[in-house]
């Protein structure tokens, strides 16, 4: 009988090998076209693996070549300041998900045990806000952040998602509801009030699905690109996403920098890939702890 269960199990790993294989095939792609020598690009298209792999475009993007090497290795000699461009993503993309996940909390806490008139009319507009398009709040936020005269600054970067999102309030507040009453008034009768409740029962107990929401978070502000674009366009708020576009518009029409666009692009993916490797197995471990299945 366990031979049987296990062939019958042999459908489905093909059909996750499958979806496995379909998902890491554009990494890999990105990869491949970054290890190879722009005069190899069009030639060996469409080999697997790059004939002659170099690193020359990794250290163009980084500004260890000279122009005259870049425009040697096949570059169009365009440079961009990584290292500052890569910190003002670390910036941009840390506030929004610090701040975001811990004020979603907040709300989701307060919507979930807090008594107050009108929660269930105000969490049902948060609700609804899920129905609204991104893009239909774009001009009036970036008409708001130009009057408060934050174009140009981290500040007005971060202004409209710092907060909250109503699928984090949402997500978090049906979390807290399956948390046991008792727990709370046992800390009550220990003398906490409501915010030590929150704070040393509620989060510790929290630490998957804050850990949830503070990786979506990331991932979602770390490729961010239109808002950034409207708002930090100049080089002290400039994020990669925007960077690595006029990196590309910098080479000519004819023949785009694709391989250090690719470079650059993939240079930009490990620190958020090394994040969910880190942080993937402590949510596996808070998930497990907390009992969630």
């Amino acid at each position: 009988m366990r031979r049987i269960a296990n062939i019958g199990r042999l459908p489905a790993w093909a059909v996750l090998a499958v979806a496995l294989v379909l998902t890491l095939f554009p990494f890999y792609w990105m990869v491949r076209t970054a290890l190879t020598p722009a005069a190899d690009l069009y030639t060996d298209s469409g080999a697997l693996f790059p004939r002659h792999p170099t690193t020359v475009n990794f250290l163009r993007i980084l500004g260890l070549t000279s122009q005259e090497e870049a425009r040697a290795a096949g570059g169009s000699g365009a440079r961009i300041d990584f290292a500052r461009y890569l910190l003002n993503s670390v910036v941009y993309t840390g506030l929004i998900a610090t701040a975001q996940t811990f004020f979603c909390a907040m709300a989701g806490y307060a919507f979930a045990r807090l008594r107050f008139p009108g929660r269930e009319l105000v969490f049902g507009v948060v609700i609804a806000a899920l129905l609204v398009p991104p893009i239909f709040t774009l001009l009036p936020n970036f008409v708001l952040v130009k009057n408060l005269g934050l174009v140009g600054t981290f500040a007005g970067m971060v202004a409209p998602t710092l907060l909250m999102t109503p699928f984090a309030v949402f997500f978090l507040r049906q979390f807290f509801l399956s948390i046991p009453r008792d727990v709370e008034e046992a800390a009550r009768l220990d003398g906490n009030g409501p915010w030590g409740v929150f704070w040393r029962i509620v989060l510790p107990m929290s630490r998957g699905p804050l850990i949830t929401i503070g990786l979506t978070t990331t991932v979602w502000a770390w490729k961010d690109y239109l808002w950034p674009l409207l708002v930090g366009r100049e080089e002290q708020t400039r994020v990669l996403t925007v960077a690595l576009g006029v990196f590309l518009q910098q080479s000519p029409n004819t023949r785009p920098d694709w391989t250090g666009l690719m470079a650059g692009s993939t240079l930009s993916v490990l620190p958020v890939l090394l994040l969910l490797i880190f942080l993937g197995r402590r949510l596996v471990q808070s998930l497990n702890f907390s009992g969630i299945k």
